[in-house]
């Protein structure tokens, strides 16, 4: 049984806006805009395989990312619609300088003459439960050499991160405290503002 009044008590006045045709066309259209990000991603992808940037690469591209997220569909993914383009600077400038370092730790830790270089794995706790920056930090993490994210725990927004030569608690922690800043960054980017509050 639908009950047909508001919380006064009144009768509901029926609108063009509750027409069930027009919500589904508003769906359809959210969820069309939800996953342009990922098409155009595909898309690239797709021409980045055949090494080529032609109309024909671009229509095939579009039509089998349009085959991949109809027959493979995935939960929309929910964007902040907020965007900081200095943060954004500032988190690839660490990224990629991270990113040189990190290679010529691994490489001496290889080299290194003590051999059975130990690894810790670390239970991270995230401050978000956003799907899109939990997947941006992993991918972040696990870029960078030495790290790996290992497992995801969606529900309970927890990463566990392998650390290559981290022999010590104060290691496993500067690990936790390294995953948890690039999150932050990564939130001060692209993150809501509720998100940006929460870890500034």
């Amino acid at each position: 049984m639908i009950d047909d009044t508001v919380n006064d008590g009144a009768p509901r006045n029926e609108t063009e806006d509750d027409d069930p045709a027009t919500m589904s066309e508003e769906r359809s259209r959210a969820t069309l805009l939800q996953q342009l990000p990922l098409l155009v991603a595909l898309v690239l992808l797709w021409m980045m395989l055949w090494g080529s940037v032609t109309v024909l690469t671009v229509l095939t591209g579009l039509v089998v990312a349009l085959l991949v997220t109809r027959a493979f569909y995935l939960p929309p993914v929910e964007l902040s619609r907020r965007f900081n383009p200095l943060w954004a600077v500032a988190f690839l400038g660490r990224f990629f300088g991270e990113l040189f370092v990190a290679s010529f730790q691994v490489a001496a830790l290889a080299f290194s003459p003590k051999g059975g270089t130990r690894s810790a794995i670390v239970r991270v706790q995230l401050r978000t439960r956003s799907d899109i920056i939990m997947t941006l930090t992993s991918i972040t993490i696990s870029l960078v050499p030495g790290s790996l994210v290992i497992e995801v725990d969606r529900r309970h927004a927890v990463l566990y991160v392998h650390v290559l030569g981290a022999t010590t608690a104060d290691d496993v922690e500067d690990a936790r405290h390294h995953t948890l800043s690039m999150e932050r960054q990564i939130i001060a980017a692209i993150g809501s503002k509720a998100e940006w509050e929460q870890v500034r």
